[in-house]
């Protein structure tokens, strides 16, 4: 199955693609089943199971929010954050659920929503939603997996192996591996930007494509300018603070002409991107998957550090950028996962740092081969990275990496174009290489918050 750019590059809410886009996303499917088979106006009560990863991380993720914010109508590349908050929580005060925006139910959120540490054989993100009449007789029932990257399959679906996309399969150019990809690029003289942009055509006009790729940008961007300004503590219980405002006072109004100053400025101006976008994930803010919300700050802090310092940045570079970006994506899920509940945060941020490098060296020029360089060395440098969300929530260490790792984009993008894209470990085996690292990775280190940070962290 092929993978859209905008399938990859999905505009929702935060804390979570996995754990809260995907879980309101299916909630949303399931009302939709339950119209299609016309016994919407018979449900009397809804029960929602939340299953391995979704039950262990859920409620700091706010799996279980998200899930009746599904059930009230909303899909999280439409929904008004505010408008969402203020629903569900009538919802839990009142204890009635408008099922659909039509269907009025009783909801007790300790009866009808139920966490279940044990993990579904599919994947270890699973949740199962049933429907009832008023005698009790099940109505309709769904397994839904959330696979990462807000992508949902349901359990006939996951059975025929399929991953969360509806686009057709006949691109212009099927690649499964890098190698092929350069293959391409090398017979028909093309960048891998413009072999991405070629396979888009399958699922619409070149021109929508670019609008569509230019308002994703719109969007992170406008995820910056209001992490930057947006003053505060996060939710969740762990009083984290909002740096970013702080960041930027310092960096407008502290002239420091020194050593420092010269070479850490451009960076510090990246740290303040990414900490901007993942603060206000954290928060429930509206963001772009890219390609999951935990490492959703990634390329755009990168992609704004291009715009900012290079002096001919326009439109066309933000397409490119994203559409090479988008060509690692399709890779690292197609041959490995960016799910953090499966492979651990090197599937989130180490394929964002991958992203990330390989647009930035195709936006500098780089060849088709350099770009694959660049994408490699960002992913070897984050194998084995855990994930271990101290309280369940995306804020530490989750904020923070995405600042580091949008600096090691940067560096790896350098250090692909200081050389001719010749290189001993290929992005191909370096992927291969996070998907054995994902499977033999405990499962208290996948987004369980069982090890790791999750449990060296005590609070006095």
């Amino acid at each position: 199955m092929s993978i859209s750019a905008l399938d990859l590059f999905k505009v929702g809410i935060g804390p979570s693609s996995s754990h809260t886009m995907g879980p309101m996303l299916a909630g949303s499917l399931f009302v939709g089943e339950l119209d299609a088979m016309g016994v919407l106006d018979g449900v009397s009560r809804v029960r929602v199971d939340l299953h391995g990863s979704l039950a262990a991380t859920g409620i700091g993720h706010g799996t279980d929010r998200a899930v009746v914010g599904g059930l009230l109508g909303h899909r999280p590349d439409e929904v008004d954050p505010d408008d969402y908050v203020a629903g569900v929580d009538a919802v839990n005060g009142e204890g009635t659920l408008s099922l659909g925006g039509r269907r009025d139910i009783a909801f007790d959120w300790a009866r009808d929503l139920l966490l279940h540490r044990d993990a579904k054989p599919r994947h270890p993100n699973a949740l199962t939603l049933s429907a009832f009449d008023g005698t009790g007789r099940l109505l309709h029932t769904n397994c839904y997996y959330s696979i990462g990257g807000g992508f949902v399959v349901d359990e006939r679906h996951a059975a025929a192996g399929e991953t969360g996309t509806d686009g057709p399969a006949d691109v212009e150019f099927p690649f499964s591996t890098a190698v092929e990809l350069l293959g391409i690029c090398r017979a028909g003289g093309m960048s891998i930007a413009q072999v991405i942009a070629r396979n888009e055509l399958a699922w619409r006009p070149a021109d929508e494509t670019e609008r569509s790729l230019l308002r994703v940008w719109d969007v992170m961007a406008a995820c910056i300018q209001r992490g930057i300004h947006h003053e505060g503590v996060l939710p969740g219980g762990l009083m984290v603070p909002r740096r970013a405002p702080a960041l930027l006072r310092q960096l407008t109004s502290d002239p420091r002409p020194n050593l420092i100053t010269v070479t850490f400025s451009a960076m510090e101006w990246v740290n303040l991107y990414a900490l901007a976008v993942n603060e206000e994930n954290a928060g429930g803010g509206r963001v772009v998957t890219a390609p999951t919300n935990g490492a959703a700050g990634i390329i755009p802090a990168v992609l704004h550090y291009f715009m900012d310092f290079a002096e001919d940045a326009g439109p066309r570079h933000v397409v490119d950028f994203l559409l090479a970006a988008t060509a690692v994506g399709v890779l690292l899920k197609q041959n490995a996962s960016i799910s953090g509940a499966e492979v651990g945060c090197q599937g989130e941020v180490g394929s964002a740092c991958a992203m990330a490098a390989a647009g930035l060296a195709q936006v500098l020029g780089g060849t088709p081969e350099q770009v694959e360089n660049a994408a490699e060395i960002g992913l070897e440098h984050n194998l084995g990275l855990t994930c271990d969300p101290i309280g369940g929530l995306v804020q530490v260490p989750c904020i923070e990496r995405n600042a580091m790792a949008a600096i090691k984009a940067i560096n790896a993008a350098q250090l692909a174009l200081s050389g001719d894209g010749t290189h001993r470990v290929t992005l191909d085996q370096a992927i291969r290489t996070m998907r054995d690292t994902g499977r033999d990775m405990l499962s208290k280190y996948k987004e369980t918050s069982e090890g790791g940070l999750a449990v060296a962290f005590i609070e006095c």
